[in-house]
């Protein structure tokens, strides 16, 4: 906390603007993309600020920052999501996914935890199915599996009956579990019905996955520096 809460500051705070300025999404504008990626801007920033080379050095912390861009990208585009710009968005977000799958990577395999997380995705799929039409139908299925794998890779990271789970790990499975729930609440708000106070939900989840997911980037700094204690 000591070493990395200083460099998340400027998130907090630039989180607080977004929700103070709470801009409409009536009226975009790129001042409006502005706010709301300012956030993700910031992790950009946390990451970058433990150094290059360890980027460079770490595929996991890279991919990770990779997957920050092309989630500003996203933001950007559903600000204009009235205007058609919603499957870009989608698209965006869709290789975020991709790019955080593979930083959590494959091992342990954990088929338990990946038969879960398909039963959870199948399940919210079912729900919205009726709801959907034209490309929404296969596109939302395909989004669902992408982010349900990227929330196996998460969960499956975990190993707490093995006890070799770090806070790290923590990070990322809560991260990947709020970043379903915002985007399970962005569907249900745009294809099913009204959610109350879906825009808080939406972002609050949204922000604290984002940070979280960022946070979990660093454990390899942090092996690097117990063993140099040691």
């Amino acid at each position: 906390v000591k070493s990395e809460g200083p460099k998340l500051v400027p998130f907090f705070k630039a989180t607080c603007v977004y929700f103070v300025l709470w801009l409409p999404t009536s009226s975009p504008s790129w001042f409006s993309a502005l706010i709301k990626c300012l956030p993700i801007f910031c992790l950009w920033v946390f990451l970058l600020a433990h150094g290059i080379n360890f980027l460079v050095a770490h595929r996991s912390a890279s991919r990770i920052l990779a997957g920050l861009i092309f989630s500003a990208v996203g933001d950007a585009f559903l600000i204009w999501q009235e205007q058609g710009y919603f499957i870009h968005g989608l698209l965006m977000f869709a290789i975020t996914h991709i790019l955080y799958s593979s930083a959590f990577g494959m091992k342990p395999l954990d088929l338990k935890a990946g038969f879960l997380m398909g039963l959870v995705c199948s399940s919210c799929y079912a729900f919205l199915y009726s709801y959907l039409s034209g490309p929404f139908t296969y596109l939302v299925a395909v989004y669902i599996a992408l982010i349900g794998f990227m929330g196996w890779r998460a969960v499956a990271g975990m190993q707490l009956c093995n006890d070799l789970w770090t806070w790290t790990k923590l990070s990322a499975c809560i991260g990947a579990m709020l970043f379903m729930v915002s985007d399970l609440t962005i569907a249900v708000n745009k294809f099913c019905f009204p959610v109350p106070y879906s825009r808080v939900i939406i972002m609050a989840t949204y922000y604290a996955a984002q940070m979280l997911i960022a946070l979990s980037a660093v454990e390899s700094r942090d092996e690097e520096d117990f063993k140099k204690r040691s």
